[in-house]
């Protein structure tokens, strides 16, 4: 049985997910069942294997990739999507994600276009009182949530390197995503532990996010293929901040190979100003 314990996260996370009209929290829903296939695999291979899917991802170099992450406090649940890709090499990515129009009360809002480089994230079309021409940059580092979902996205390499520390971890049968054969694992990680095993570029925003969740477990549901290549996965997280949050976040990756450029603002195009509340 998972014991889920309630955190409170504090600083520059929870201002920028509440001015993008976005609640903070992170809780995993269970992956979809697989297939059932009986497999003797023991729970420490199972760990194994999981533990080293995201240097199966670094090997196979880039991909595409679907984002989701629904959220539920109070009886209100909402789901914030994004697509785009992956350079698991270089440690970049690129995202178009899209709130929903109940999360700014507004009837649409542009899509917001965000950038994945260690240590930052950048954002165009950020909306509050940012003008549309400018991006604004955010070090991960200094984020409660290390940038697990401040974002409206967990960064997929993020999503990946937290698997390092998998433990407690079943093999659950063979299934199918996206109509690829893939396997199902279920466990737990430990973002304190994630961070020690991280790579050098992810270590900072990791170690960010262990003090702001206090090293809490995170529930999560792996699904790889044959060359050990993460497909999905899911975290939960649970969290408090004016009442308790869940979070699901989504992570899908497809199309491995296919190049990822990530062309970053120049300093002229980073708005220095003051972001409204």
């Amino acid at each position: 049985m998972v014991v889920h314990r309630h955190k409170r996260l504090r600083g520059r996370a929870a201002e920028v997910v509440l001015a993008a009209g976005v609640t903070l929290a992170v809780t995993a829903t269970s992956g979809c069942a697989g297939s059932g296939t009986s497999d003797d695999r023991s729970p420490a291979e199972a760990a194994s294997v999981v533990r080293g899917a995201a240097d199966a991802l670094a090997r196979t170099g880039s991909a595409r990739a679907r984002t989701a992450m629904e959220m539920a406090t109070g009886g209100t649940r909402v789901t914030i999507r994004g697509e785009g890709g992956v350079d698991f090499k270089r440690r970049m990515g690129q995202l178009l994600v899209l709130l929903p129009a109940d999360v700014k009360g507004e009837d649409e809002h542009r899509p917001i276009t965000e950038l994945l480089v260690p240590g930052a994230l950048y954002m165009k079309n950020r909306g509050a009182g940012v003008p549309a021409d400018k991006w604004v940059r955010v070090d991960t580092t200094t984020l409660a949530d290390g940038n697990l979902v401040t974002g409206g996205a967990t960064d997929p390499l993020i999503a990946a390197e937290l698997l390092r520390a998998a433990q407690e971890v079943t093999y659950v049968g063979e299934t199918e995503v996206a109509g690829t054969k893939v396997r199902h694992y279920r466990g737990t990680t430990d973002i304190g532990r994630a961070a020690v095993s991280a790579s050098a570029e992810m270590r900072g925003a990791l170690a960010a996010a262990a003090k702001g969740f206090s090293k809490d477990t995170v529930p999560f549901d792996a699904y790889l293929d044959e060359e050990g290549r993460l497909r999905k996965v899911r975290h939960r997280f649970t969290y408090v901040n004016n009442g308790v949050i869940d979070v699901s976040s989504t992570t899908l990756l497809y199309g491995f190979g296919t190049p990822v450029t990530v062309v970053l603002p120049a300093s002229r195009d980073i708005y220095a100003g003051k972001i409204a509340d």
